[in-house]
């Protein structure tokens, strides 16, 4: 009988000439013997998946593969949710924090990346993290100080580091106005780059500026513009190319068969779940896609309700957020998520460079 060792855990002992019998029984040199056999356990994702141990603010991931450490590394907006704040300033004055795991179902928190290329008490909001030819490149949303409103315009920051601590300023990305956020960049089909970006000017919709290299971007202008959103994310799976974005109550989802026209599918993560913590909207999404069958949306959710929703000072259950995750699924041309079916999580190192 033969077992896959993907779905049983088998105790083997392994038996030379000098120690050759086993309850009676002689194997030959170097035989292996089954002593018992089980079924491996679930790998299930905890729910949540991760709460920022110091602020309790965890928000927009980002999941990259740290090719040096081999480990996952999560990099994460820090909004300050036990802070009492006037006004929205809780969510700016934010860090960009770093947990980090093996397997993508226990992080540790690592701490907070310590930028430099501005004096002063600053707002970092959701990195953008891809590796390419050995160079790490993150494209960061920026506000200077602490302001205590959404209408502060916004920058949007290349960075770049051989180690995802130690960052070099590159340059503010030149786009279309100044008041521009959560930057998504993926490769194009014609071995190009492109960035996404929510332009608040612009009716708060997605933009796109293309490069050859990831230095020099030029602009190509207005993408999706059906509704007011952020936080665009692309990815490819499937044999298409797929956009999330952050409408406010849900979770957008676009395809493409270029990357350049999308045509909208409807909402993911727009129902409440069951699990601890994700019993409002998701928000904010990254995706990862491990192989041709299996990809994973990491998402952010407020449990005490979506802040754009509340009236009045926020408490702190509103104010705080956690990190989950869930399994995307195909079918006939269309991406969904169940984000209270069981799955496994395993997140295998990437293949490719």
């Amino acid at each position: 009988m033969i077992f896959s060792i993907a779905s049983i855990s088998a105790q083997i002992k392994v038996v030379d000439q000098s120690d050759s019998t086993v309850n009676g029984q002689r194997y030959p040199y170097a035989e292996c013997v089954i002593l018992s056999m089980e079924p491996l356990p679930n790998k299930p994702a905890k729910a949540p998946l991760y709460r920022d141990p110091v602020q309790d603010g965890a928000a927009d991931p980002v999941v990259i593969w740290h090719r040096e450490e081999q480990l996952w590394y999560m990099i994460y907006t820090v909004r300050r949710a036990n802070v009492n704040t006037e006004g929205f300033a809780w969510v700016f004055g934010s860090d960009i924090g770093i947990a980090t795991s093996k397997d993508g179902r226990r992080w540790l928190y690592r701490g907070t990346i310590e930028f430099n290329f501005e004096r002063g008490h600053n707002t970092y909001w959701a990195p953008e993290v891809i590796y390419h030819q050995g160079t790490y490149h993150m494209y960061l949303s920026f506000h200077h100080g602490i302001p205590d409103n959404w209408w502060s315009g916004g920058k949007i920051v290349h960075l770049t580091s051989n180690n995802l601590w130690d960052w070099k300023f590159q340059s503010y990305l030149p786009l279309n106005s100044n008041a521009v956020i959560d930057a998504c960049v993926a490769p194009m089909p014609d071995d190009t780059w492109r960035m996404w970006y929510k332009d608040r000017c612009s009716g708060q919709h997605t933009w796109a500026v293309d490069s050859e290299n990831l230095y020099d971007w030029k602009v190509t202008g207005e993408v999706i513009a059906d509704e007011p959103h952020e936080g665009p994310n692309v990815f490819y799976w499937k044999g298409y190319y797929w956009m999330i974005t952050d409408p406010w109550r849900g979770l957008g989802v676009y395809r493409s068969d270029d990357a350049k026209s999308w045509k909208k599918q409807g909402y993911i993560l727009n129902q409440p779940g069951l699990r601890t913590d994700d019993k409002q909207i998701g928000q904010h999404a990254d995706v990862v896609v491990t192989s041709e069958d299996r990809a994973y949306i990491f998402y952010h959710v407020h449990p005490g309700g979506n802040p754009m929703n509340w009236q009045g000072e926020l408490p702190y259950e509103v104010r705080r957020s956690s990190i989950q995750v869930a399994e995307l699924e195909y079918e006939n041309g269309s991406l969904f998520c169940d984000r209270n079916k069981d799955f496994d999580l395993i997140l295998s190192p990437p293949t490719v460079k």
